[in-house]
């Protein structure tokens, strides 16, 4: 069975109820991860809103969805930046000039773990992530 992990964007797109995106994860329920990368993007983005003084306004409203996906973390499995998926993502920097771009760091860390696990990265960015060589890409937004 295949192991599919979602990269930040189509994580955040299931959880605004996009439905491909729902529909999609829904099949695959038990085969479905995300990575601590993704974790970090996603309270780095909440950090961010909920700091920013324009949003006094709606706090209740920000918090609420913070905490939808606080417990979505609660249910999903959550894979790892190990130390075979840092050989990989160092590997793949010394290896790829166009892969050692600092813009590219995050998106590498998760194709890195995607490559570890075997898995198919589940993202619309085919124009990064398909640089990195054998990952097996699919998009889910129609």
């Amino acid at each position: 069975m295949s192991l599919w992990i979602l990269d930040t964007d189509h994580t955040t797109l299931f959880l605004a109820g996009n439905s491909a995106v729902v529909n999609k994860v829904n099949q695959h329920s038990d085969r479905i991860a995300i990575t601590i990368i993704t974790v970090q993007e996603l309270f780095n983005g909440w950090n961010g809103k909920l700091n920013d003084p324009r949003s006094a306004n709606k706090l209740s409203y920000l918090y609420t969805k913070l905490w939808q996906t606080t417990e979505f973390l609660k249910v999903v499995t959550i894979l790892n930046f190990d130390r075979d998926a840092e050989n990989c993502y160092n590997k793949l920097r010394k290896n790829s000039k166009a892969l050692a771009k600092k813009r590219l760091e995050k998106d590498l860390r998760i194709a890195s773990i995607a490559l570890i696990q075997n898995a198919t990265l589940v993202t619309r960015n085919y124009k990064d992530f398909s640089l990195v060589p054998n990952l097996k890409i699919e998009n889910w937004v129609d």
